[in-house]
């Protein structure tokens, strides 16, 4: 892993970016924007998604995949509506034929219902893929402040590996083989942390937002473990873990989001206000279809695909959910 690709300039892959410099020789920021691309190597800093950070020396921004091509590992971080085309234009400029693949984008895709794995597996097929997820905002990895995250993959070796390049003094890594888990849980967060943006909108207090992420987590685990996923990664940093820091943190897009609908804005102003995608709001349709298909019982995933797509304002929906016919609690 000498050579290090990073697939996608936003905050995230420009924080992974930074990590994966203080082990690989070079490292290889992949971006469309050719500006940015030029700003990022003009000044050591990605001013538009993470200003105030200066990135190492040995990291180049490129335009051109084939600059990736020599990578020993790649890590795809781009909005996962994305996954399947960029995918597919990185095995058409061609990979190292050991190279690692790590999804580091967290969704479901419409239609499919496919895991960002399963994509990165049928667009570069031969290769072995990873995914790392946990409760880890770009913001705070970028300046070195501590954090945790999982590395799942389905062959130990290789996720030793990623956990030895990925263990650095500010952030510490974990190993699974429960890739369905772990990209399960990535996924659904995002849903509730619209919903507890919404909360706080709607000027509920911190009951509200503690039952709701509770009552989430439950859900989660109901529909992850009916996909394929294990009880217990769904208690870990890539289940409970990421929804508590994205439910609750200033730094989460989909709490933004949630939080401006809450206050009354529309769903189409508050995207145009943004630069980079929640992926909260696409993954509530995809997760909602997923629910129907696997006949999981998804109440607050439900009132959340009303609001965003079916234009239920949000105060009805909090009147629909608290008048639920009563059941206990682990039923």
């Amino acid at each position: 892993m000498k050579h290090a690709a990073v697939i996608g300039t936003g905050s995230w892959g420009t924080a992974l970016a930074i990590c994966a410099a203080a082990r690989a020789e070079r490292v290889t920021l992949w971006g469309r924007d050719a500006g940015l691309v030029g700003e990022i190597n003009g000044t050591r800093e990605n001013g538009r998604y993470l200003a105030g950070v200066r990135l190492p020396e040995n990291i180049t921004a490129t335009t051109e995949l084939a600059d990736v091509a020599g990578a020993g590992v790649i890590f795809f971080v781009v909005p996962t509506r994305a996954m399947r085309s960029v995918a597919a234009a990185v095995q058409a400029a061609g990979v190292r034929a050991d190279a690692v693949l790590v999804s580091c984008s967290k969704g479901i895709e419409m239609g499919t219902g496919l895991r960002m794995t399963e994509i990165l597996a049928q667009e570069v097929p031969g290769h072995e893929t990873a995914v790392l997820s946990g409760p880890n905002h770009a913001e705070e990895i970028a300046r070195g402040l501590a954090a945790a995250a999982v590395i799942g993959c389905g062959r130990e070796e290789t996720a030793k590996e990623l956990q030895a390049f990925l263990t650095l003094p500010w952030f510490r890594t974990y190993t699974s083989d429960d890739v369905i888990g772990i990209e399960w849980g990535g996924a659904v967060k995002n849903v509730f942390a619209i919903a507890a943006g919404i909360a706080e909108g709607l000027g509920l207090g911190d009951n509200a937002r503690a039952a709701l992420v509770t009552r989430g987590l439950a859900e989660m685990t109901r529909l992850g473990t009916a996909a394929g996923g294990r009880f217990e990664t769904f208690q870990g940093l890539s289940g409970v873990g990421d929804l508590i820091v994205t439910c609750y943190s200033s730094h989460s897009r989909n709490h933004r989001v949630g939080r401006q609908l809450g206050e009354g804005k529309s769903l189409p102003e508050i995207i145009a206000g943004m630069r980079m995608v929640a992926e909260g709001v696409p993954n509530t349709e995809s997760i909602h279809e997923a629910a129907r298909r696997y006949g999981v019982r998804t109440p607050i995933i439900d009132q959340m695909y009303s609001i965003l797509y079916g234009g239920k304002p949000c105060g009805a929906a909090l009147k629909e959910l608290l008048a639920r016919d009563p059941r206990p609690e682990l039923s």
